[in-house]
């Protein structure tokens, strides 16, 4: 036995259909959408001017850091070359003066044992010293044509 159902068709709806969403219906929801759209608007325009002027202040303040920072660093690098220049000159200084001083050091060193005698004692310099000016006065008296 094969039992069959037999559906029964829905009854038609006794009002019109106003649709779902309460007492506005589409035109209600299409105000708050709108009203919502031009939150949103309004809301966006404000972030997007404030934030505008943010960065046009950003870049203004960028490029003037930047142009100072490029002064300091040309500023910086004539210093540099300034004190490179100074160092170039002082090392030559130095090289010239150690050449002098190393040609002072020789001639001292050759004229030290003509100054130094360590084999004259003190006695033995004064008394030839002594025996030398009066040799020298005795050659004056007879160039000032005076009797020896």
């Amino acid at each position: 036995m094969i039992q069959t159902k037999v559906m029964q068709m829905p009854e038609t709806y006794s009002k019109p259909y106003t649709g779902m969403g309460g007492e506005g219906g589409i035109l209600g929801m299409l105000e708050v959408i709108l009203s919502d759209f031009q939150r949103l608007e309004t809301e966006t325009s404000e972030v997007e001017m404030t934030n505008q002027k943010q960065y046009d202040q950003f870049m203004s303040d960028s490029s003037e850091d930047k142009a100072v920072k490029s002064q300091q660093i040309k500023h910086k690098n004539n210093h540099r070359t300034k004190l490179d220049s100074d160092a170039a000159q002082a090392r030559n200084d130095l090289k010239s003066t150690q050449e002098e001083l190393s040609a002072a050091m020789e001639y001292y060193e050759k004229l030290k044992p003509s100054c130094v005698d360590a084999g004259v004692s003190y006695e033995e310099r004064v008394a030839r010293r002594k025996e030398e000016i009066e040799s020298l006065q005795e050659a004056m008296k007879i160039l000032s044509g005076e009797d020896i």
